[in-house]
């Protein structure tokens, strides 16, 4: 008599799609390889995209995207870029032959000898030797007595008193008054207009920058910013240079953010650079690297309710 036995369940066998016998575990290991191999793809790309951030980064930074309008080492008689005007000078009162209506920027190497430049950065330095800021920027105006110190300013008139008259003379205040009227000439021969129109204006002011931290907002020099916007009533802006630049100082150099390149001046001691004030050209100064950056700015307006006077010994 034979037993019969119950079959139990057939074991079905999984075949891929060539016919080849596929075990569970091969399953597994192909999900677990597809997983790894997704994730690291992912991972590569990342990385990929991060380093092309960084370089592309790098490579803005570079000089290949600022085209050198001055080279420290080039002396000029008067190169002049001319760029269409702005419409800031519509929102406020024109005065006929002098607010701009021919806008750009210029240099002038041979309006301040060497001289005159090293005789102006030593009143520069007496000045700012009786204090400055804590970050890496100082102004000294003398015309309000404005100075650096920590982190606010002084008045170095009131706040020094007599010792004034032991760090500056009537020879200082006079040569002051010189170079500044030759800047007022010159900028009103290349913009064309009434040189009696043009009046000096605030603030204008020696300044000192170096690679020291920044401790307040004021001395974070290196944002872009339009000087008719942060100041109203600047029309024209000059800034006369009182150190050289990579001699003196590294990095620094005064940058026009224009739409396809920037446009840089490279510092030279005695070099006037000047530019009408509205947002045909925003500008900045690249970070001082080492060293110690001198200059003044001379600042000009067509508007005689802002008209200020050359400073002088109290």
């Amino acid at each position: 008599m034979s037993t019969l036995r119950r079959a139990g369940p057939r074991k079905v066998e999984d075949r891929n799609q060539d016919g080849d016998q596929t075990r569970p575990g091969m399953i597994k290991n192909k999900s677990k390889r597809a997983t790894w191999q997704k994730w690291f793809t992912v991972a590569v790309s990342v990385t990929l995209s991060v380093v092309s951030t960084v370089v592309l980064w790098d490579y803005l930074q570079e000089d290949d995207f600022k085209e050198v309008f001055a080279r420290q080492t080039d002396i000029l008689e008067g190169k002049f870029f001319e760029v269409p005007c702005s419409k800031d000078y519509e929102s406020n009162k024109r005065f006929a032959g002098c607010t701009p209506t021919k806008c750009g920027r210029a240099v002038q190497d041979t309006v301040v000898n060497r001289e005159e430049a090293l005789k102006m950065l030593r009143i520069a330095k007496r000045g700012l030797s009786l204090g400055g800021s804590d970050g890496g920027a100082s102004i000294l105006d003398l015309h309000s007595g404005a100075l650096s110190m920590g982190k606010q300013f002084v008045n170095i008139y009131r706040y020094f008193g007599d010792q004034i008259n032991d760090l500056f003379d009537e020879e200082d205040f006079a040569l002051y008054s010189n170079v500044r009227w030759r800047i007022q000439k010159e900028i009103a021969e290349a913009f064309g207009i009434d040189i009696t129109r043009l009046h000096l204006t605030k603030p204008t002011f020696f300044s000192r920058m170096n690679n020291t931290e920044a401790k307040t907002m004021h001395d974070e020099y290196w944002h872009p910013h339009i000087d008719k916007v942060t100041y109203g009533s600047f029309d024209y802006t000059s800034l006369l240079y009182l150190s050289d630049y990579k001699i003196d100082f590294g990095g620094g150099k005064f940058v026009f953010v224009d739409e396809l390149v920037n446009r840089t001046v490279e510092p030279r001691i005695g070099r006037v650079s000047f530019f009408t004030s509205g947002s045909e050209n925003l500008h900045y100064v690249e970070k001082v690297s080492w060293g110690t950056r001198y200059a003044i700015t001379v600042s000009f307006t067509c508007d005689p309710v802002h008209a200020i006077q050359d400073p002088s010994l109290p």
